[in-house]
């Protein structure tokens, strides 16, 4: 590879990928600073192959919204309401099952759940949730709630973080999604989302989770007022939080969506574009050296982009999804689902062999 890259300026950085050294801060800055998509993509490729080699991974997940109700007023979502709009909801657990059970697949391995904080329902609300559905579905794993929402329903509640976590875990939690982190820099947080948890904050809750024995997954928001810095910064956190609890499963970066916020509105904002969205990909693949996983979230990037993708240092194209909202409010242009042998197909006519995992990365099938 190095022979192959001899010519680039980041020769110098394809010798440490090559020999497996760990990258630094001056590095991931390079990285966002160079053009060269290809040799990014070649590095990313190399990095992937050596953990998890052609395999790319999906699950046939459901996600599940319990409420768009939000006490915080986060400047780039578009799915928030306060709870007297005409299409506001609050749903009951018995609601949820319901719901879910027009729509549940036999084959379903993942409830994926994350939604507003709503301002009077405590800690039980959602541990009943998680009961319903283990009682109804005890062989579907239960991905739910950012660490912002337990941070809110631990304020709620009066009670700490890991004492939250730990109802949640005997109600039947499997999993926390990675949503919430966006961008870690303090500066950022207090234009973008000043009542969430801060950064430090976000990366203790997933820390406890660890300790605990709930695996859970990691995100940063791009595209919109952070810096290449604050960019590289969130991600080494991401990587030195890994060092000591070692419980984070896969990274996930989310392209900002525009549309319908204020953040969008004010700062005139565009969609990022497809060159950025590799990029992102394929440094977060090289920086992360400690993550199994790198996902291209094709509700985001577009079935074909993340196709595309994995050639840049992917092993993930999350699952079927089934009724996204939320990225859907921002102006999301994909379907809100997509079948099993629709992602199947944008695996394998990639040259890779998809996999059928559960929420843990536990095989379900190969195809």
């Amino acid at each position: 590879m190095a022979i192959l890259l001899a010519k680039s300026p980041l020769s110098d950085i394809a010798e440490k990928v090559e020999a497996g050294e760990r990258l630094s801060f001056d590095d991931g800055m390079r990285l966002y600073q160079t053009n060269d998509i290809l040799a990014l993509g070649k590095l990313a490729d190399t990095v992937n192959r050596r953990k998890n080699g052609d395999v790319v991974y999906f699950v046939q997940n459901h996600r599940i919204t319990p409420t768009n109700v939000c006490a915080f007023h986060c400047n780039f979502c578009s799915f928030r309401r306060n709870g007297n709009e005409l299409d506001a909801f609050v749903r009951t657990p018995e609601q949820i099952i319901d719901h879910v059970g027009r729509l549940f697949s036999e084959r379903t391995r993942e409830f994926h759940i994350v939604g507003g904080l709503v301002p009077d329902l405590d800690v039980e609300y959602y541990a009943d949730i998680i009961r319903e559905l283990k009682d109804h579905y005890p062989n579907v794993h239960v991905k739910a709630f950012t660490a912002v929402e337990i941070d809110y329903m631990a304020q709620i509640s009066h009670l700490d973080w890991r004492t939250t976590l730990e109802i949640l875990r005997k109600a039947g939690l499997d999993a926390l999604p990675g949503g919430g982190a966006e961008i870690f820099h303090p500066a950022v947080r207090r234009k973008i989302c000043p009542e969430k948890v801060d950064g430090d904050g976000w990366l203790e809750i997933h820390g406890i989770a660890h300790e605990l024995g709930i695996k859970t997954n990691a995100t940063m928001l791009y595209g919109h007022i952070e810096t290449l810095e604050q960019r590289v910064d969130h991600l080494l956190r991401l990587r030195e939080q890994q060092d000591k609890t070692g419980g984070f499963v896969t990274y996930i970066p989310l392209a900002f969506h525009p549309e319908n916020n204020n953040l969008g509105r004010v700062k005139k904002l565009d969609w990022t574009t497809g060159f950025e969205d590799l990029k992102n990909l394929a440094i977060g693949r090289l920086l992360l050296d400690n993550f199994a996983h790198v996902k291209a979230y094709w509700i985001s990037l577009t079935p074909r982009l993340a196709q595309v993708a994995l050639s840049f240092g992917v092993s993930d194209v999350d699952g079927t999804v089934i009724e996204e909202e939320i990225y859907h409010a921002a102006g999301a242009k994909t379907e809100q689902g997509i079948s099993r042998a629709e992602l199947v197909h944008l695996v394998t006519t990639a040259g890779k062999t998809a996999v059928e995992r559960d929420a843990l990365y536990n095989h379900i099938a190969v195809n």
